[in-house]
């Protein structure tokens, strides 16, 4: 790339959309769109035939931002890709993924192929040339969206078993389809140059995707380099996406020198040997934690760039030709993917109940389908521009339909734990606080600001109640059972007690004997009964000490006491129980947890363990987590059962 005025120009410009772009995109899933559909559409707005802001020579000066993003896109698909993750659906993801490659792809070649005289630019289409655009549709179609899959998941909190089938086969299929998109597009070459396929065309084949093996894990280790420095965060997400910019420079060196020396094209699939890199360094690293982090904080840059310049860059001329054919496509997509699923969940032994619905978390498409048609374009500039057209309006219908249709499954399995409508809501955390003081009164508040629903209970009916209308006060005649059930005390996780010890161990003997309250928290007077409630479970806190050791604390580590009392903005502390079966007995080191939290301690019991990455997590373990609060919902939900 020549770096002329006109180019430095059209590089400015387009930080300066990127901007704009970002914020329009918001807007979208106010009106039940992805993020995604908005950076394509503010693309296509500020493209050659709209506004024409992003001319059409940008599509060859912004290449370069192009590629990187693709790499990167592929390092984030590697990243997915977590065996440990996987192990306990294997056979049923194994199974699904088979059905939808081998179905989805099937269908769809055959599709495209014999609906070629309806598509314009493959009517005057030799055989061979027909063959090649058929086999590299086909791929697209079989391209799922990680990144979708992910966010519809962690926005519906979604857990069990069809989730977890439909990630592991989510990401299986996307590092498949890169495999089979290397093999496809050497393939397509051959057929459009009516090479026959004889033994030397397979051998080349095998070479190609044996050295992008080698290269693959030798960008493995490079990466591994960057990442055990001590530089900055940015400056190793700018090395990351300047390696990945690198292997596409080498990918065109070694095409451009075979076809000079030896009069054959060798082919290295760029993608490919990204998404190896990345899973070696996800399976197989010691620098895995740090590697996510980078993936999690440059993403959103990265896709904004891609997304908006995949918009600029659609052709709407052609677009408005094919349309109706785009429509077809993805009735044939959807089609065979309800068959796909059919087979796959069939051969995995999926009960009909899920086997009816297993297709639609594979409807969206995204990054990784956008990126293969955008290879496909550069790379065949005879045809490849009416292609991507074709192929990205039904990425863009597939966008559109696949979340709903993902969400309405999770819904409708009970795999979703949002908040649920009516009195109950699930996932939201209740406190019930025993005493109205001004301590109590500020804890409540303190609990309500972290997202918690808390009620202070008093059996005193004349006390000033100003300056308290946003806390909610319960005024009952004496505390009973029948009281204790009106006030939802069995669904309730925490209870408080700050009365006298003696109505405190009543109401702490009424949860345990009933309810089986999770934490019990007392506020002793006479430190004689700590053995009374002891016996109950509950927590003890002892005026008489509290403060002498909150300021011991204070002295000998301020930071960390400042972080644990929810002094630091936005960082909080939280215990949760392990719950889910599939951690029992898993090392902490195999736990993909943000990348801003941290396991201080786990209780097991009355012993309490100082964490480290070899510790092994139990069922009933309760595990001291620090971080965001967001964070600590993702954490908590991943600890919590299904």
């Amino acid at each position: 790339m020549e770096l002329t005025p006109e180019t430095i120009e059209i590089i400015f410009g387009f930080l300066v959309i990127m901007v704009a772009s970002d914020r329009i995109s918001h807007f979208f899933p106010k009106i039940k769109l992805p993020l995604i559909t908005g950076l394509l559409i503010t693309g296509i707005i500020t493209g050659p035939y709209i506004l024409n802001l992003i001319p059409k020579r940008a599509s060859h000066d912004l290449l370069f931002i192009n590629e990187t993003a693709l790499a990167f896109i592929a390092f984030a698909a590697g990243s997915e890709l977590y065996l440990k993750e996987l192990r306990s659906r294997f056979r049923n993801i194994v199974w699904m993924t088979f059905g939808q490659f081998v179905v989805t792809f099937v269908l769809g070649a055959f599709a495209v192929y014999f609906l070629a005289d309806l598509i314009p630019f493959m009517r005057q289409m030799g055989h061979g040339s027909k063959l090649a655009v058929s086999i590299l549709a086909a791929t697209i179609f079989v391209a799922r969206s990680p990144s979708s899959a992910i966010a519809v998941i962690n926005e519906m909190r979604a857990k069990g078993p069809f989730t977890q089938t439909s990630l592991g086969v989510t990401v299986l299929k996307d590092v498949l389809v890169i495999i089979l998109f290397a093999v496809n597009f050497s393939l397509a070459g051959a057929f459009i140059s009516n090479l026959p396929f004889d033994i030397m065309l397979f051998g080349v084949l095998i070479a190609e995707l044996l050295l992008s093996g080698f290269i693959g894990y030798s960008l493995s280790k490079a990466i591994e380099l960057i990442l055990k420095t001590r530089w900055l965060i940015q400056l190793k997400a700018i090395l990351l996406l300047v390696s990945g910019y690198c292997i596409y420079l080498l990918s065109h060196l070694i095409q451009h020198y075979t076809h000079l020396n030896f009069g054959i094209d060798v082919h290295l699939e760029p993608l490919l040997i990204c998404i190896i890199a990345s899973f070696l360094i996800t399976n197989y690293s010691k620098n895995k934690a740090e590697f996510f982090n980078i993936i999690h904080k440059t993403g959103p840059l990265v896709y904004i760039a891609f997304f908006t310049l995949t918009g600029a860059t659609m052709s709407l001329d052609i677009l408005a030709k094919v349309w109706s054919i785009a429509l077809l496509l993805f009735a044939i997509r959807l089609v065979s993917l309800i068959i796909g699923a059919f087979v796959g969940g069939t051969l995995g032994g999926e009960p009909w109940s899920i086997n009816k619905i297993s297709w639609m978390p594979y409807v969206t498409q995204a990054g990784v389908g956008i990126g293969l048609v955008t290879e496909i374009a550069n790379e065949f500039p005879a045809w490849g521009n009416e292609f991507a057209t074709l192929l990205i309006s039904v990425i863009v219908l597939n966008q559109i339909v696949g979340p709903p249709l993902f969400k309405w499954a999770i819904v409708h399995l009970k795999e979703d734990h949002v908040k649920a409508t009516g009195q109950h809501y699930e996932g939201v955390r209740d406190a019930i606080i025993f005493g109205l003081e001004g301590k109590s009164v500020a804890l409540a508040r303190l609990l309500k600001k972290n997202g918690w629903e808390a009620k202070i209970v008093t059996t005193i009916s004349n006390l000033d109640l100003a300056n308290t209308s946003d806390v909610d006060i319960r005024i009952v005649p004496a505390i009973t059972k029948e009281v204790m059930d009106e006030l939802e005390a069995d669904e309730t996780e925490v209870i408080v007690t700050m009365l006298s010890d003696k109505e405190n161990y009543r109401i702490c003997e009424l949860a345990y004997e009933y309810y089986g309250t999770k934490d019990l928290i007392v506020r002793i007077n006479d430190r004689k009964n700590l053995d009374h409630f002891h016996k109950l479970g509950a927590r003890i806190v002892d005026p008489s000490t509290a403060i002498v050791s909150l300021m011991d604390q204070f002295v000998r580590s301020p930071t960390t006491t400042s972080l644990l009392l929810g002094m630091e903005e936005g960082q909080g502390t939280a215990e949760i129980e392990v719950s889910d079966p599939q951690l029992h007995g898993a090392f902490l080191r195999d736990l993909r947890l943000p990348p801003d939290t941290i396991i201080l301690s786990i209780r097991r019991g009355n012993q309490i363990i100082v964490s480290h990455g070899y510790t092994r997590l139990r069922l009933q373990d309760l595990v001291n987590v620090v971080g965001s609060m967001e964070s600590l919902e993702i954490v908590r939900l991943r600890f919590e059962r299904g």
